[in-house]
């Protein structure tokens, strides 16, 4: 690909020339647009520009000599310091000082400081898909690059102003480190580091070591004297301690969890190791080492650019290691609800069975609370109540409603995917029997509920019916509730996703307080509390507050999905949207009670497509709370599973070949190594 520059070349050299003490950094930006591609993911256009350049370069005279001469007194023009040690890091300010500043500048533009070379860059790189191709380009062609414009013994001056520009970003990010090192939290996370001398204090005792040797090799005057040059492998060698606090860190907040603040201190203490090791490999004097750094550092910038205003971008930086932890505890949770063997799936549905009451005599106390002449705020916070107690009770007795599985199991299936070793055959055999294993628990816990739940709401209404010498629902009632079940006619299907949008929420805010209750030591701290100390007496608190302790995620996220489900239709009303839940248990309870209050005998088709229509809410509840879960257990993991096809195939395979075990426990629990047929057909 011929692309000129003779001409920008030549413009350079005129202002280099001209006496003019400003240079026009409008040749850079158009420079750049040149060698900017079309199409930001296209390869072959992104390399072939980008060698075009390079070409125009070796075979242009003086070429590199005038671009070398115009980029190094352009850079110098501007402030340089804060481009190197704040862009592309998190400010101090903290998580929620940072959200309003980019919320704020969403809505009143914050100015650019036209001294601070942040500017250049930013009119430069204007366009959001710079950082993209920018990444594309091959290492080999940064050093090329940047040993071509680095040729010669010129501009002495001007290499060395910008190294002390270096060297003052290297500073101020060391002693931030250190600042972050001493933070309360940060200790309280790593106690060990007040025990024996922190790395965090060490290394910025090395990079003010190193960074007086270079000062005292560069300020040298006399020739004859024989300085060392500056080693900063020590440095280097307590950058990467630090790196290892950082995951020892991570790696306890599984034991310990992790608050909003500590995600935001981790974070920063990563971009600024990251940016320190980058820029000390900058001002060494080993060529390909600091071409390959000065690639990264460009990228780096440029991306940071354009996310250092963007709420989106803080928002992921900080979500990952709460997500993690949420799905974390998640996870050991769904755990529980796979079971393997036959004895697993009669418990399942025992406990399911058990749920099953409770719902039935749940969906009863709201058909009579929903005949209270009560304001729309009273009558969501009744129904609201009636589910939270209601579910807070199944958890309590340790019954099980079927689609507060799903996310449970999601997370217990991600963590899978991330924890699997092995070839790709045998991890995907391992992620096929737990799907299987999945699906026969889910079946018998959906079986269980409703069992239970229709003869027990049958039973509710004929004993109402027979005692108080009325029908529980109105015929009109009892119409509309029968109707309101069909998938075709009304928005039934609609409303169970919204239900499965709450029971997806449920299992975060679960996990959320699981992980809270850990990090905030929610146990020994009801332990010692002087008022229930008095009134319960030391024993019985210890009991109540390691209760609490195992159990608060599980309490919250059951009352707060009652608090959704019961408000729903109030938020709609108000609104004036056609918001409701539709929920599998209360549905079937519901269809019962409407079959037995309607006048004469219910038409055949009624009944079938009714009953069709519990059905699918129930698999959409289902449906929509696994795939948001697992969307989020997979991210907040970082794990990329791109072998969906495969293991579709295997699952299907074996549904075809051995449908029973979907159903009910096979004899012996299954294993990877009988999945080594049908994997081999599957993946041809």
């Amino acid at each position: 690909m011929h692309i000129n520059f003779n001409d920008l070349f030549l413009k350079m050299q005129e202002q280099l020339e001209s006496s003019q003490a400003v240079l026009d950094d409008s040749l850079l930006i158009e420079l750049v647009s040149r060698i900017r591609p079309d199409d930001s993911s296209n390869l072959d256009e992104i390399n072939s520009k980008f060698h075009a350049f390079i070409q125009a370069l070796l075979l242009t005279p003086h070429a590199v000599v005038t671009f070398q001469n115009f980029i190094l007194k352009l850079i110098n023009q501007y402030k340089q310091t804060s481009l190197y040690a704040d862009t592309g890091i998190l400010s101090l300010d903290g998580f929620w000082n940072q959200l309003a500043q980019r919320l704020g500048a969403h809505f009143l533009p914050l100015i650019n400081d036209q001294s601070q070379l942040q500017d250049l860059v930013r009119r430069v790189f204007y366009q959001r898909s710079d950082k993209y191709w920018l990444d594309s380009i091959a290492d080999q062609d940064w050093q090329k690059l940047f040993s071509l414009i680095n040729q010669g013994h010129s501009n002495q001056q001007d290499k060395l102003k910008i190294k002390s520009e270096l060297i003052k970003a290297i500073t101020v990010l060391s002693y931030r480190i250190s600042g972050i090192g001493l933070y309360p939290e940060f200790i309280n996370a790593h106690p060990e580091l007040t025990e024996y001398e922190s790395p965090f204090l060490v290394q910025n005792r090395e990079i003010n070591e190193f960074i007086q040797h270079y000062k005292a090799l560069h300020q040298n005057t006399d020739p004859m004297a024989l300085i060392a040059a500056p080693d900063a492998s020590q440095a280097l060698v307590m950058i990467e301690q630090c790196r290892d606090v950082v995951l020892k860190i991570r790696r306890a907040t599984k034991r310990i969890g992790v608050s909003l603040s500590l995600t935001y201190l981790l974070s920063l203490l990563e971009q600024c190791l990251d940016r320190i090791e980058l820029l000390l490999n900058l001002i060494m004097d080993e060529d390909q080492l600091r071409y390959e750094s000065l690639g990264l550092l460009l990228v780096d910038i440029t991306h940071a650019i354009y996310s250092e205003r963007s709420v989106r971008s803080l928002l992921a930086a900080n979500s990952e290691l709460i997500a993690l932890q949420v799905t974390e505890n998640a996870s050991k949770t769904g755990e529980h609800y796979v079971s393997t063997d036959k004895q697993g799936f009669w418990s399942m549905y025992k406990s399911a069975a058990g749920a099953g009451v409770i719902i039935a005599t749940m969906a009863t106390l709201k058909i009579l609370a929903a005949r209270l002449a009560m304001a729309p705020i009273m009558q969501a916070l009744v129904f609201s109540m009636n589910y939270s107690f209601g579910f807070m009770l199944i958890h309590v007795l340790h019954f099980t409603v079927a689609t507060k599985q799903p996310a449970m199991t999601a997370a217990a299936l991600a963590a899978t995917v991330q924890q699997t070793k092995g070839s790709k055959t045998a991890q995907i055999a391992e992620l096929a029997a737990l799907i299987i294993n999945i699906i026969r628990t889910q079946f018998i816990a959906i079986l269980g509920n409703i069992s239970i739940a229709i003869p027990t709401a049958a039973l509710i209404t004929l004993l109402w019916q027979y005692g108080m010498d009325e029908p529980l629902l109105t015929h009109a009632k009892a119409s509309n509730t029968l109707h309101s079940l069909n998938p075709f006619t009304s928005l039934a299907i609609p409303h169970a996703a919204i239900a499965g949008v709450c029971l997806f929420f449920s299992g975060l805010i679960a996990g959320y307080f699981d992980n809270m209750a850990v990090y905030r030591k929610v146990g020994p701290r009801l332990q010692v509390h002087a008022n229930l100390k008095r009134l319960l007496g030391q024993e019985r608190l210890n009991k109540f507050a390691a209760y609490i302790e195992r159990n608060l995620g599980a309490l919250a996220g059951n009352f707060l999905f009652g608090i959704m489900l019961g408000s729903m239709g109030t938020i709609g009303f108000i609104l004036g949207l056609p918001l409701d839940i539709r929920h599998i248990a209360f549905a079937s309870a519901n269809f019962i009670q409407g079959l037995i209050c309607i006048n004469g005998s219910p038409e055949i088709g009624l009944i079938i497509v009714s009953f069709l229509g519990v059905l699918l809410i129930g698999l959409t509840n289902l449906f929509v709370s696994f795939s948001l879960t697992i969307i989020v257990a997979l991210r907040a993991r970082r794990v990329r599973f791109e072998q969906w096809k495969p293991l579709a195939k295997l699952v299907l395979t074996h549904f075809l070949t051995r449908p029973s075990d979907f159903f009910w426990p096979p004899k012996t629990p299954l294993e990877v190594d009988e999945f080594s047929t049908p994997q081999k057909s599957a993946m041809k």
